[in-house]
């Protein structure tokens, strides 16, 4: 099969609208179905993983759709084809955040991958060297358009989108996937420490506002 390629001069970053929502789950979905953390918190060797997986994915979005929180994507024309979404510096907006959310991921996701999502963030969140600062909580670039310079212009939105933030002071990301450091490293992302969150192991980066 032959394939994709991208045109990154006609690549052009925009907020998400709620039509797009459902492709951004998608891209996410691929972007996540083999991560570590993920194949633990939803219990990959446990029948109905994909279907976890998707329902949390899908609240996650609609979570951050109800608190108006930045997602951003990359269009190649009309196709969405990158996606981001951040937690800003807002404190209301912590591990306890969105009662309802919670709610529809204990039906959904199953209350073990609801309490270990929630566990997890509150670890990480914690464990960032700021006060108030962005929190890249998903990231992903269509399969087919991988290794094309995606990345990177997402990371340029992203960090646009701090920069705008008077009171951020930088992003955090915990990365799990070691073929992702070297990403995060190139986008002036500073290790902080090994984290270890359940059963897997990963690594808090830190990329922060002077650089």
């Amino acid at each position: 099969m032959q394939q994709q390629m991208a045109d990154t001069d006609n690549i052009k970053a925009v907020y998400l609208a709620a039509d797009d929502l459902k492709i951004a789950a998608s891209i996410l979905y691929l972007a996540y179905h083999d991560d570590p953390l993920f194949v633990d918190i939803f219990q990959y060797d446990k029948e109905g993983y994909e279907s976890r997986l998707r329902s949390a994915i899908r609240e996650e979005l609609n979570a951050f759709w109800t608190a108006r929180q930045p997602m951003i994507g990359l269009f190649d024309d009309e196709r969405l084809v990158a996606v981001a979404c951040l937690m800003s510096p807002d404190p209301e907006l912590g591990p306890s955040r969105f009662w309802h959310w919670r709610l529809k991921m204990l039906l959904t996701a199953g209350y073990f991958g609801t309490k270990q999502m929630v566990e997890k963030e509150t670890i990480v969140r914690e464990r960032v060297p700021a006060e108030h600062f962005h929190m890249l909580s998903l990231i992903g670039v269509h399969p087919d358009l991988q290794h094309h310079g995606l990345g990177h212009v997402l990371m340029s939105a992203i960090e646009g989108i701090m920069l705008e933030d008077p009171i951020s002071q930088g992003v955090g990301m915990y990365v799990t996937l070691p073929k992702c450091l070297s990403f995060f490293e190139d986008g002036r992302y500073n290790l902080v420490e090994e984290l270890e969150v359940g059963n897997i192991k990963g690594h808090l980066m830190f990329r922060p506002r002077e650089t």
